[in-house]
């Protein structure tokens, strides 16, 4: 299938309401930061970044007028200090921003911020992004159903994002795919499908293969992957339910024949369900957060009524659960998803001693 027929071309941003801003408040997410997307777009100039082998990477390396520089290193600075940190000023000599890029490429727009600790010349990134709420409840749906925990701050019209570690999916196809061993490849394919479920039961969609990173954690005995979702723009706005499917992406067909050649139906089915088992378990560990979260999407305009109607019937037909049909924004349709998850899961804790 083609994407522009999969995808609309252009999502739209979505303001943050009062009532989601409540919410982030009173979840620490919404913080007072020393500076606004808009002052780093103030850039007197830039040049292209490439990466090593000489490719465009579509960002471009931006610098400032000598009179605003002083100011603006300071501000993220001061902005990495509250994100990583109690936002105390004790480490701030031993920081230095080496380097803030702009992104030309997609509907973010994002700035990335490098800081070097000068004591050990470690360095870590920081994204500022303008706040749009689609994105924002990616971020916390991600933060609460996924096995990683997800930093990130909201100020006005602002959005700062902790830097996600790993390497992105069509870099580790080209880079890193052919030293994978034959077991690494039945491990990388059990994640894919669990990656797959999740996306599909929190709706996050457009989980191209440059749209996730591939985590390698080293046991003693063997290598384990991770993929973890790093762009969460397409949270709950498209109507076609193929779309919260990374499998269904062209960019992704590599992993689906890996799973093919490397999976029986009956492990996929067995893994799938590990992964909505530990969904629920998660959902009954922050009833009350998702509980939160969920009243601001159903009070919230982050879609339009043909794509809710559109997604709401293709989830009816493809779980046969009647209690889409009365779903009337995207966070009913999170909420009976994820009723329809636990509902069918309740024995996840039956073994558990109490």
């Amino acid at each position: 299938m083609e994407e522009e027929k999969l995808m609309s071309k252009k999502k739209p941003a979505y303001p943050i309401n009062e009532r989601l801003y409540n919410y982030l408040t009173e979840y620490n997410r919404n913080i007072k930061i020393p500076v606004f997307y808009d002052d780093l777009l103030r850039f007197a100039g830039a040049i292209e970044v490439y990466d090593k082998n000489g490719i465009d990477t579509l960002w471009i390396r931006v610098y400032y007028a000598e009179h605003e520089r002083e100011e603006i290193d300071l501000s993220l600075k001061r902005m990495y200090l509250i994100l990583h940190g109690d936002g105390t000023e004790d480490s701030m000599p031993f920081l230095t921003i080496d380097g803030i890029d702009y992104c030309t490429f997609g509907n973010s727009k994002p700035f990335r911020v490098k800081i070097r600790n000068i004591l050990n010349d470690n360095h870590t990134y920081i994204y500022i992004k303008k706040a749009d709420a689609s994105r924002v409840y990616g971020l916390e749906l991600e933060h609460i159903l996924s096995p990683n925990s997800i930093n990130f701050l909201i100020y006005k019209d602002t959005l700062i994002e902790e830097h996600v570690l790993g390497i992105p999916g069509d870099q580790f196809l080209i880079e890193n795919m052919d030293m994978v061993s034959i077991r690494g490849k039945k491990r990388l394919s059990k994640e894919f499908v669990k990656f797959n479920e999740r996306c599909m039961i929190r709706m996050l969609g457009d989980m191209r293969s440059y749209n996730y990173v591939i985590v390698a954690s080293y046991d003693f005995d063997q290598v384990e992957y991770r993929m973890r979702a790093m762009d969460f723009d397409q949270q709950s706005f498209e109507g076609n339910l193929k779309v919260y499917f990374p499998q269904y992406f062209k960019e992704n067909y590599p992993f689906v024949k890996m799973v093919s050649d490397n999976l029986q139906e009956e492990s996929i089915e067995q893994y799938k369900k590990e992964e909505r088992s530990a969904i629920a378990r998660r959902l009954r560990g922050s009833q009350d957060r998702v509980n939160d979260l969920l009243d601001c999407m159903c009070n919230d305009d982050i879609s339009t009524p043909e794509k809710i109607y559109e997604l709401k019937m293709g989830l009816k037909k493809y779980t046969l659960d009647k209690n889409f049909k009365n779903c009337n924004n995207m966070g009913d349709i999170l909420r009976v998803a994820f009723d329809f998850v636990t509902r069918n899961y309740e024995n996840v804790n039956t073994y558990i001693i109490r």
